[in-house]
């Protein structure tokens, strides 16, 4: 699985273990192998929200100014998406989303 830095700033170090998470070898979706390698961090649990734009991959919290995604990977049907503060993205193929912060 290949990440692609989307932002100039951006190195693979703020990833952290995200991509050790995340295998095309294991057969269950992106969010189930975030939640049961992130348990000291209490799992995958969704925020609410946020407003989710499939075109941009942008991201906007009322209140809060519009993020851009700064990597981004693709786990067969699914595109994951790393943004400011941590927070990730996952994206299916008819465009619903979920997000959380995995810190």
């Amino acid at each position: 699985m290949n990440w692609h830095i989307l932002h100039p700033q951006m190195t693979p170090e703020w990833l952290g273990f995200l991509p050790g998470w995340l295998s095309e070898a294991d057969p269950r979706p992106a969010w189930k192998q975030i939640h049961d390698n992130y348990q000291h961090g209490g799992g995958w649990d969704p925020f609410t929200g946020f407003k989710f734009n499939p075109q941009t991959f942008s991201l906007k919290y009322p209140g809060d100014p519009t993020m851009r995604p700064l990597a981004r990977a693709q786990l067969r049907d699914e595109t994951i998406l790393f943004y400011e503060s941590s927070w990730v993205g996952i994206m299916q193929k008819d465009g619903s989303f979920e997000i959380a912060r995995i810190d």
